[in-house]
């Protein structure tokens, strides 16, 4: 989502802190709460996919 433009940006961080009463605080949390659950989330993906089925691709934890 952050590949767009600036006020795109802006609109989804404003977005973010106004669900959570502009808490940064709070907001952080839940993003890195959300950051660790899809980590989860990717770790059962490859371990439950075939090598074959997917011919060799593996997920990446982080970006490139």
């Amino acid at each position: 989502m952050l590949t767009g433009r600036k006020e795109d940006i802006d609109h989804e961080v404003e977005a973010a802190l106004a669900l959570h009463d502009d808490d940064p605080k709070a907001t952080t949390a839940t993003l890195l709460a959300d950051n660790h659950h899809l980590r989860l989330q990717l770790a059962l993906a490859e371990s439950a996919l075939s090598r074959g089925l997917v011919r060799g691709w593996r997920p990446s934890f982080d970006r490139d």
